[in-house]
């Protein structure tokens, strides 16, 4: 859909019209425009002002692209939504009413909302949650331990090339491979049901970049804070990763709960929490308790903190700024900094420090 004549109200060529004239073709052609869209142009026009409407903000917003005016327009227009809520629509298809249910339970704005729900294509689809879930579940555990999952218990939890050991720290790529070995059928579940009932839906709205980056993120810190804290235990898991993000969303929650308007929140955070709970308790008890097969230790409980620690604070920043440029958020920056700073202290805490405290480690496997 375009505007008729829109040159007509430029006749200087400058690339702007005013918020006025704006508003009236806005009135005269907005019946032809989705609704959505059009809450969004009037959210523009109302928070400009400097009394004009660039032309080519315009064109971004017609044409789906989140650029400066649709962040202007969610950032500082604060009347009131003229027409029902999304939630409120009537005659969706099951697709629809999913997307729609997605959009609540991530967005905190109702613009937001309608924004996403009117753009989103499910293309890409959440490909990395689910990737990532399927090679811990059945590519590794099935395929290539030819068993469903290996105990901490059994002699050969230790025998593979993916978990970390604090012997083997030098191979670089344990630090994330960790992931895709598990500590018993009741770990491996756990960490499944958290990481697609709460990663996949953040993946639809926030794309595999953004999440993955939080995931990611968060099993590096689970690692290293291991090797930092807890020098002597190897790990396995995918709980840094998954605690990350369900976290983050935890933590989004609580900041916009007002604006929140997904049904049974309440009781989904004390689900989440109580899951959360008890997959962190066992890890302890876990940690402490003797082992059946001495001297392979049991995994160690610190990637999970590391992973929440990620979530409280990068990930806060990714899911607050839906799809807005993380480049030009002051807060991001400084939990950035803070995350490399710790990512360069424990890689020399790994070169240094194991010889200078003369630790007893477990025997490599």
């Amino acid at each position: 859909w375009r505007f008729p004549f829109l040159s007509q109200f430029d006749p200087d060529n400058t690339g702007y019209i005013s918020t006025e004239k704006f508003r009236s073709l806005l009135q005269r052609h907005g019946s032809e425009l989705d609704p959505h869209k059009l809450e969004v142009l009037l959210a523009l026009a109302d928070s400009n002002s400097e009394g004009r409407i660039c032309y080519q903000d315009f064109v971004n917003l017609m044409s789906n692209k989140r650029s400066n005016s649709f962040r202007q327009a969610i950032l500082q227009g604060n009347r009131r939504l003229c027409s029902k809520a999304l939630l409120e629509e009537t005659g969706l298809s099951l697709s629809q009413r999913l997307i729609r249910h997605v959009a609540y339970e991530t967005l905190p704005r109702e613009i937001d909302r309608k924004w996403y729900y009117d753009s989103y294509t499910c293309c890409p689809p959440p490909w990395f949650m689910i990737t990532i879930t399927i090679v811990a579940f059945f590519l590794y555990n099935g395929v290539v331990l030819d068993r469903f999952v290996l105990q901490v218990t059994h002699p050969l939890y230790l025998k593979n090339a993916l978990l970390y050991h604090p012997q083997l720290r030098a191979q670089a790529w344990r630090y994330l491979t960790y992931i895709f070995m598990h500590a018993g059928i009741e770990h491996l579940g756990l960490n499944v049901v958290l990481q697609l009932l709460v990663g996949v839906p953040l993946e639809m709205v926030h794309g595999a970049a953004r999440i993955s980056f939080v995931y990611v993120a968060g099993v590096v810190a689970g690692s290293l804070a291991v090797s930092v804290a807890d020098m002597t235990a190897p790990v396995v898991g995918s709980s840094g990763g998954v605690y990350a993000l369900v976290s983050a969303h935890l933590a989004n929650i609580v900041m916009n709960w007002s604006g929140m308007k997904c049904q049974f929140k309440l009781l989904r955070m004390a689900v989440a929490l109580i899951c959360m709970s008890f997959e962190f308790g066992r890890a302890v008890w876990l940690r402490f308790h003797p082992s059946a097969y001495p001297p392979c230790p049991h995994p160690s409980f610190m990637a999970h903190l590391g992973g929440v620690m990620v979530g409280i604070t990068l990930g806060v920043i990714i899911l607050r700024n839906y799809e807005q440029r993380l480049q030009d958020q002051t807060l991001w920056w400084i939990f950035l900094s803070i995350y490399v700073i710790f990512v360069l202290f424990a890689i020399f805490w790994n070169i240094f420090a194991y010889n200078l405290l003369d630790l007893k480690l477990p025997p490599p496997p």
